[in-house]
């Protein structure tokens, strides 16, 4: 009996330090990690979410970017932080992508990592520089084909959304001779193709849109099923001629595994607020952005889908780093 008693005021003091633990969490500043340069579409999601989150929860939410080997170092670093809720990972699509084709990831996407929250997507921007003479993809096509190496894709990732869209074009088009530069990065390669180094790139909308906006970049096509509302002259990729084309990116939040479950509910619940608040729906929204904040239970199965669906482009596609 008095084994039996001491076991259960254990497992009350366990259960009261949990619940109080995720009472006072966050008590000091959390770094929310962005394994890629500033200025992409991953940097610009997660730097409104850590604002949200900074006002929501009374403690400072801070991006750190950490880029290099296409996302997987700062990804690694969150793999192996301590898993108290003081290190986060923002990341997109690319992430699932990643171990399908680079050789020595040095995580399991699904095994090394606790899915916090299915931040959201967006459909993705075809674009090209102001001096190609083409005003939609299908002239861009067009132009390829009477002569590919004038012009190129750029990339911000090998594996990016942006990427496997690019390849999947070039194969549906019959236009496999087209080169595809990658960067570290949307920000460097949208600096390069503002500059007219690579004349085309497949982009998230809200960091290709802004370019357009100011004339900077022409718009070819979306590569969502339909149009986008604030771009209504601008067509899908399906109606470019590759009918049944459809890509998006999307943005997730995690932590290291074993976060305490009631800490990993509080971020649920609190990253879920962050994308769908008014403030979301104008800074975002109008961007293209599509609010989810869905948790784990739907997160979780919904990234095993897609690394079947992007391991069949892969293959597909040929995609291989040596």
């Amino acid at each position: 009996m008095k084994r039996l008693a001491t076991l259960l005021l254990a497992l009350a003091s366990l259960c009261a330090a949990t619940h109080a633990g995720a009472q006072s969490y966050p008590s000091r500043p959390v770094r929310i990690v962005v394994p890629y340069p500033p200025g992409g579409t991953v940097d610009v999601v997660a730097r409104f979410v850590a604002q949200r989150l900074s006002e929501q929860m009374g403690q400072q939410f801070v991006v750190d970017n950490r880029a290099g080997a296409n996302g997987v170092v700062g990804s690694d670093l969150v793999s192996k932080a301590a898993p108290d809720g003081y290190t986060l990972l923002v990341q997109a699509s690319i992430f699932v992508a990643n171990p399908l084709f680079l050789p020595n990831v040095p995580y399991d996407v699904q095994k090394d990592f606790m899915p916090v929250s299915n931040l959201g997507a967006v459909p993705l921007l075809v674009t090209g520089h102001p001096s190609v003479p083409a005003n939609n993809l299908r002239e861009f096509i067009a132009l390829v084909k009477a002569d590919s190496k004038k012009y190129s894709f750029a990339t911000s990732g090998l594996g990016s959304a942006g990427h496997l869209s690019e390849e999947t074009i070039k194969r549906q088009a019959g236009i496999p001779d087209l080169l595809i530069v990658p960067y570290k990065g949307a920000g460097p390669a949208l600096a390069d193709l503002v500059g007219g180094q690579v004349s085309s790139m497949i982009d998230p909308l809200p960091s290709s849109y802004p370019l357009v906006k100011g004339g900077k970049l022409k718009p070819f096509a979306v590569t969502s099923s339909k149009r986008v509302a604030f771009l209504p002259n601008v067509p899908t990729v399906a109606e470019s001629g590759l009918p049944g084309f459809e890509m998006v990116s999307w943005y997730g939040l995690w932590a290291p595994p074993g976060l305490p479950r009631d800490i990993a509910a509080k971020l649920t619940a609190e990253a879920a607020k962050a994308v769908r608040s008014p403030l979301a729906v104008e800074r975002l929204g109008e961007q293209g952005f599509i609010a989810s904040g869905a948790g784990p239970e739907e997160f979780a199965p919904y990234i095993r889908d897609e690394i079947a669906r992007y391991a069949k482009i892969i293959k597909e596609a040929n995609i291989k780093v040596e």
